[in-house]
């Protein structure tokens, strides 16, 4: 086994290499306008500091806006009202960017001009990290066989079509920490769950500031553990609930932060037009997710759900549940969300299967293939 895992590291390490290698050929100017935006988030970052979570569009008066999408041939580049991502905010007369300012400040942490590449570099180097502290957990042939299935897995989408927007790669990072939290909070180290859960409010917290649809990432842990309130009404569920609603809180405030400057209140959006219309279930949006990489692992993450909560609901049971709720409520966001865009979902598909993963690992090494049923 200890040479089964020292090439399955190899294989991670030589995998991880080719993805730099493919990472380092990358632009930044790639005509996107996301990617100009988020870039220029981090500029205002670069400019003013702290004070760079005011968007206004006022503030580029240094023409970093405009030479940006004048490169790339946008027609209108002159014009601050017609810049995409931006929205007005009528009760301040103002124009801002719609998105919030997480993926922006990460950004701006590295030098102006290079700054995707060392950020898509960190995100892989943390996932093949956490690939290789599953192959310590790996007691078995069985197991070792599932972490290498998953490596390939993750590290494929640090790539493709993880790239498709710059707030994923560190949602990605976000995903696979709180994944492995979780499944310690619930299967290895118990006595901690009440700080467990609190650290994993807080990254999930902070991932909002990525995306705002990260929330969603939040809501099957707010959904359990309320119900395990409503169930036990004890002392104990109530901390756990509290610690973790606080910290997801406090991780989201840069956010709630930038609403207010940005679109007056802390719970207004930034956002316009057909992101904050009403749900609708579209068929043609469902299936495009259906024929998509992401209905897959999607596919991939129910029935590793169901299968760990019917052969090992002694020890995994709650996990399971609060995974399967999980599922269950971004998947019902953004099948009537009225966009598909081929990276929504990949967020929560990765959550859960980092979760499942250091789960199953975490279950006691059994001689046979598959446990026996709990109800057996």
């Amino acid at each position: 086994m200890k040479f089964l895992k020292i090439l399955c590291a190899i294989g991670f390490l030589v995998v991880l290499v080719s993805n730099i290698w493919s990472i380092s050929g990358w632009i930044e100017a790639r005509g996107v306008y996301d990617d100009i935006c988020y870039l220029r988030q981090a500029h205002l970052f670069e400019r003013f500091g702290l004070g760079g979570i005011d968007t206004n569009i006022a503030f580029d008066d240094d023409h970093y806006l405009k030479n940006k999408m004048k490169e790339i041939g946008y027609p209108e580049w002159n014009d601050p009202k017609r810049m995409p991502c931006h929205t007005l905010t009528p009760s301040a007369d103002k124009y801002v960017l719609q998105y919030p300012p997480g993926t922006g400040f990460v950004l701006s942490l590295f030098p102006a001009g290079f700054q995707v590449i060392p950020l898509y570099v960190l995100t892989s180097v943390v996932a093949v990290g956490f690939l290789l502290l599953a192959l310590t957990y790996a007691s078995t042939l069985y197991r070792l066989m599932l972490v290498a299935a998953f490596g390939d897995c993750a590290i494929y989408l640090m790539i493709n079509p993880t790239k498709a927007s710059y707030s994923v790669a560190p949602t990605m990072i976000v995903c696979a920490m709180a994944g492995f939290l979780t499944a310690k909070a619930f299967m290895d180290w118990p006595r901690h769950r009440l700080f467990l859960l609190a650290l994993i409010g807080l990254l999930l917290g902070l991932s909002v500031n990525f995306r705002l649809p990260n929330l969603f990432l939040a809501a099957g842990y707010c959904l359990y553990l309320a119900g395990a309130f409503l169930l036990a009404r004890s002392r104990e569920t109530f901390l756990q609930g509290l610690s973790f609603g606080t910290a997801l809180l406090i991780g989201m405030a840069p956010t709630l932060i930038a609403n207010a400057i940005n679109a007056g209140g802390p719970f207004s959006t930034t956002y316009g037009s057909v992101d904050v219309v009403p749900p609708e279930l579209n068929s043609e949006i469902v299936w495009r997710y259906v024929v998509d990489v992401q209905f897959i692992l999607l596919t991939i993450a129910a029935v590793w759900t169901g299968l760990l909560w019917y052969f090992n609901r002694t020890r995994a049971g709650w996990v399971t549940v609060l995974v399967a709720i999980n599922l269950a409520v971004n998947l019902i966001f953004f099948m009537t969300h009225p966009i598909f865009t081929p990276y929504y979902i990949i967020p929560i598909d990765m959550l859960s299967l980092w979760t499942l993963l250091f789960a199953t690992l975490d279950l006691r090494a059994d001689k046979s293939t598959f446990p026996k049923p709990a109800n057996a």
